[in-house]
């Protein structure tokens, strides 16, 4: 009756019929697996409930990991727990499947994995970095400005060396 089943500890199945059929009916989930990605190296942890309110099957949950890459413009190494809020309106059927607003729930089973990986990864940034303010490496020496100042000037354009000579 709306629980969470785990088949063959791959994948993880909410089974909706009886909170699709029963107003106020909801469950609780608490659960860890593992998303196959270099930059996620914990487990990923999600709890989170499934619940029936006025006829509307909603899903909010939240997922922790942990990050681990590097500074696209430093190169520093970064470890960061990341939290993602899920939440979802569910159907059992549309007329239209192109549609962004709800999940339809094929035979009443909710496949968690695909869909919290899938929310996870919309979430992630384009690129990382240590700090908003991170000032990255000198184009020329490679050196990390955001410790030291390293003094080069950036090569110019030979082509405004005539406009030069004139000031």
């Amino acid at each position: 009756m709306g629980v969470v089943i785990v088949f063959g500890g791959k994948a993880v199945y909410i089974e909706l019929d009886s909170i699709f059929g029963n107003e106020g009916a909801g469950r609780s989930f608490a659960y860890d697996f593992t998303l196959e990605d270099e930059l996620i190296s914990s487990p990923v942890h999600v709890t989170g409930k499934v619940f029936n309110k006025t006829g509307i099957v909603r899903l909010t949950a939240d997922a922790v990991y942990t990050l681990s890459t590097v500074c696209a413009r430093c190169t520093a190494p970064i470890h960061r727990d990341v939290h993602v809020e899920i939440d979802h309106e569910l159907i059992a059927h549309a007329e239209n499947e192109d549609n962004d607003f709800y999940i339809v729930v094929e035979n009443m089973r909710l496949d968690l994995d695909a869909l919290v990986s899938e929310d996870i990864f919309l979430a992630m940034p384009f690129r990382f970095l240590c700090k908003e303010s991170c000032k990255g490496l000198c184009s020329i020496c490679g050196a990390d400005l955001n410790k030291t100042e390293c003094g080069c000037r950036k090569p110019t354009d030979p082509r405004w060396d005539a406009l030069k000579n004139l000031l």
